[in-house]
């Protein structure tokens, strides 16, 4: 006998917002599984707004007020009966951005909670990453968004450091990081990955998703330091035009997933890193997880 149960999961972020629809099998003596029914994102770049004019735009709330109706029809019709909202760094950072949720509120009837970086990077943590990390090595998780990078640091199977910077590809792509704030970066990873040999990035993003999927390797299998170099020296030499027509990427993936690559690149180099793994996670996963969990 199995029961299921469906839950999703809103993740406002940066570049795009993300609705994650779960099937939750539970069978009496065996492991819960946690089954993506369905996954829509919508283009619409918050962080534009938020990291340049320090507001989200009349025209941008109102396309989010029109993809949270479409968000809220579709859990209606998937028959979701527990979802959570959460937003990141360019909600975080709008001076308006708790207005903007309170509008939603009202006119979509879904709740949002600004989260900072410590609780996405957390939220993260609690899903399937555990399950993928084994006990007798040490990994940096690098998430990068729009408007932020979380890196966690686990070894033994445990959380032992985690920050969240002001890093992401928006900003950077608005030249809005300064030098200051890499070597912040590096000083924090070389500072907590020293004392460890052989570490393994794991990354997660949808920029790094979209490498991997390039890349044509099956789903437990790294990417290599030279793999990735190699792919930002060539995503460099196309035009952002060529990135669409000639790799399929989408127009608001096509630019940032340089400066992605970037981030993910210089991790593996402070870290001493030499693979890459890029397991299917993200902070809907996590959220979905924490709100099973009780913890959310």
């Amino acid at each position: 006998m199995i029961s299921i149960k469906k839950y999703a999961a809103i993740d406002i972020g940066s570049n795009a917002m993300r609705l994650l629809i779960t099937n939750i099998v539970e069978q009496k003596d065996k492991e819960t599984q946690f089954n993506k029914s369905a996954l829509i994102r919508v283009p619409i770049r918050l962080g534009q707004d938020a990291f340049t004019v320090g507001e989200i735009s009349d025209e941008n709330i109102d396309r989010m007020i029109d993809a949270m109706k479409a968000f809220k029809l579709l859990m209606k019709v998937y028959k979701v009966e527990k979802y959570k909202a959460c937003a990141t760094s360019a909600m975080r950072e709008a001076y308006n951005g708790k207005e903007v949720a309170n509008t939603i509120r009202e006119e979509c009837d879904i709740d949002i909670d600004i989260i900072d970086g410590k609780i996405e990077a957390t939220i993260i943590a609690s899903s399937d990453l555990h399950d993928f990390l084994k006990t007798d090595q040490t990994y940096l998780y690098v998430d990068v968004g729009g408007g932020s990078t979380e890196f966690s640091l686990f070894t033994d199977g445990k959380m032992i450091a985690s920050k969240s910077f002001k890093i992401g590809t928006v900003r950077m792509l608005n030249n809005m990081v300064s030098d200051i704030v890499w070597e912040e970066i590096e000083k924090w990873i070389k500072c907590n990955t020293e004392e460890y040999e052989n570490v393994i990035l794991i990354g997660s993003g949808g920029n790094i998703n979209k490498l991997f999927k390039l890349s044509g390797k099956l789903q437990d299998k790294p990417l290599s330091y030279l793999y990735l170099n190699s792919q930002y020296q060539y995503l460099n030499s196309l035009t952002y035009e060529q990135r669409i027509a000639e790799l399929a990427l989408n127009t608001d993936r096509a630019d940032v997933i340089i400066p992605a690559t970037r981030i993910y690149l210089n991790a593996m180099k402070w870290s001493g890193a030499r693979q890459l793994f890029v397991p299917k996670i993200g902070l809907a996963d996590g959220i979905v997880k924490a709100m099973y969990q009780g913890s959310l």
